[in-house]
């Protein structure tokens, strides 16, 4: 009994060594991969520094980090960088919204019809191979350079991605799956609803980060070209004005912006996988 005992209690603590030990190797991994990719950053970084401080290039074309650092603070202080990246982010909320809803109408289409992908496809192509700078002299003809302009340069940018992955998506979706909804009495609603586009939903999540990150590159070269605010609007102004600290504090917050869009897909597209594997559970 003595020994049973002593056992039982044991485990659980074992248990928990166990745990404390993978929750340590676990951390132990995250600061590792975060150390690798800061080494480039930082890297980078030093040999700007390096450049400057030995006068290798003109102040006046390679501010130096201290002098870009200063120019970040204040813009942040007076709010002025946070207030350009709202308007920026606004937009491109709104015409990425206005482009992923049109592309997974138009995608869903043409996965599931077959004529329909023969008469849009090739039409489709085309429009897709003119790039989304090569649409702004003749929509500005049409809309002006008003905020219309931007949501439907921005809207383009996530139609093609978001239209291509869902016709792809919803092809590779297995005939025998289709053919259950059949033997289920599904109507074609509930066969799309309950079948189709969960077989789908990998090819819908990757056109939807490619179109979230055409749709930010667009709404950056629509606001170098049209705008008198934005991100996009920052770099024009401070390379007019030759204030290179200000395009380069621009420059990063696009990029910091950027990649924290992609992260935050990352981390609902793994939510919703878990979600979703929970229910099949």
């Amino acid at each position: 009994m003595t020994l049973l005992s002593d056992n039982t209690a044991l485990a659980p603590r074992s248990l928990q060594g166990r745990a404390r030990i993978w929750r340590w190797r676990r951390g132990g991994l995250k600061l590792r991969r975060v150390a690798v990719a800061l080494i480039l950053p930082l890297a980078l970084v030093a040999a700007w520094w390096l450049a400057s401080s030995r006068g290798w290039l003109p102040e006046q074309i390679l501010p130096s980090p201290a002098y870009v650092y200063a120019t970040a603070v204040e813009m942040i202080a007076s709010g002025e960088i946070l207030y350009h990246t709202g308007v920026s982010l606004r937009r491109v909320v709104v015409g990425f919204l206005f482009g992923a809803a049109a592309g997974l109408t138009l995608g869903v289409a043409m996965g599931l019809s077959r004529r329909v992908d023969d008469y849009v496809r090739p039409l489709f192509l085309a429009f897709a191979q003119i790039p989304t700078l090569g649409w702004i002299p003749l929509l500005m003809l049409i809309f002006g350079i008003g905020e219309t302009l931007k949501i439907i340069v921005i809207a383009k940018g996530a139609l093609v991605p978001m239209t291509l992955n869902t016709a792809a998506g919803i092809r590779s979706v297995p005939a025998n799956f289709v053919e259950v909804g059949h033997a289920l009495r599904f109507n074609r609603w509930q066969t799309l609803r309950l079948i189709v586009l969960p077989g789908a939903a990998p090819s819908i999540f990757t056109g939807i980060r490619y179109g979230l990150t055409h749709s930010w590159t667009a709404l950056v070269g629509v606001e170098l070209l049209a705008s008198s605010e934005g991100l996009g609007y920052l770099l024009v102004w401070g390379r007019q004005m030759f204030w290179l600290d200000v395009v380069i504090v621009a420059m990063i917050a696009i990029g910091i912006v950027g990649f924290l869009m992609d992260k935050g897909f990352d981390a609902a597209e793994n939510r919703v996988q878990r979600w979703k594997q929970k229910e099949e559970s």
